[in-house]
């Protein structure tokens, strides 16, 4: 039979079940005399009298009443599991693929996942720590996590952290043996731990600034390393200066083990954002990780 003859069949059900075209015709939201036809016409499509019609009520023929036990728990079955479709669209659940800097994910993402995760155990979050400045649509990522000046204008940007403060800091034993700098200029002499852009491939030009004035240093040294911890372990084992996150290094600075220099010449970021296209259709577990990871003051 023809899909287009569903409403016929559904139709059907209606009136044998309600015993009544009137009833029938007030569930369905149509006229008696229109529901009338549609039975008609089915009845002739298929050859056979599907109902028995007397002037107080309306009941199945023996062949209505086969076609009634066999199609009627079908369209039972039907608006059972579209039911459940759309709870399961209203139900936070799925899976959401984030790429994020090592620093945000440990500093940002896992503690915030903790909270939210155990609350909503059909959500799962996979990350991918990857400092590469990547084509999220391209790689199928639900959102990126990045510093609010590095996120594409096109997308939409959620911040998800204060503001970041970068800083200049040493070991004590390296200014054992040699001063500590007095300006940016000074940098030039002396051994700084570089660190090379994944996704440009060349070294990070060190960004300071102060006040209005921003300078860009283009810093020497024996090591260059590709990521914040192992240019953390350089910086502490003495082999040169490293600018760094501040909040990466405070616990150090407050045990005496790093000491900051050129405070003056610090640089403030924008924080961290979770950005993501905007052409998104944002499912109820993407809403609710969104919310959770918003930052508020």
């Amino acid at each position: 039979m023809p899909k287009e003859n569903f409403n016929d069949l559904i139709a059907f059900v209606a009136v044998a079940r309600a015993g009544s075209f009137t009833r029938a015709a007030a569930q369905l939201g149509v006229s008696q005399s229109a529901l009338s036809q549609t039975i008609r016409s089915l009845e002739e499509r298929l050859g056979i009298r599907l109902l028995t019609r007397t002037t107080r009520s309306v009941s199945p023929t023996e062949t209505g009443e086969r076609l009634l036990q066999t199609v009627a728990p079908r369209f039972e079955e039907i608006e059972t599991e579209l039911a459940a479709l759309s709870e399961l669209r209203e139900k936070p659940a799925g899976t959401i693929r984030i790429t994020s800097s090592d620093h945000a994910a440990n500093t940002i993402l896992m503690p915030k996942l903790a909270k939210l995760l155990p609350l909503y155990p059909d959500i799962k979050v996979e990350i991918n720590s990857d400092n590469r400045l990547i084509d999220i649509v391209e790689q199928r990522y639900d959102a990126g996590v990045r510093l609010g000046e590095q996120v594409a204008k096109d997308m939409i940007a959620v911040r998800i952290s204060p503001d970041v403060r970068m800083i200049v800091v040493g070991a004590p034993s390296y200014f054992a043996r040699r001063s500590p700098p007095k300006t940016p200029q000074d940098l030039t002499d002396h051994l700084c731990i570089n660190l090379r852009l994944p996704t440009l491939g060349g070294l990070y030009a060190w960004e300071l600034k102060k006040g209005k004035r921003e300078i860009n240093v283009r810093v020497d040294g024996q090591l260059i390393v590709n990521g914040m911890p192992q240019m953390l372990n350089a910086v502490l084992a003495g082999l040169g200066l490293g600018f760094m996150l501040e909040d990466v290094v405070q616990e150090y600075i407050d045990k005496g083990l790093l000491l900051p220099v050129l405070e003056d010449w610090s640089h403030t970021f924008s924080g961290y954002h979770l950005y993501y296209p905007s052409r998104r259709q944002a499912s109820p577990a993407f809403v609710l990780l969104v919310e959770a990871l918003r930052y508020r003051t």
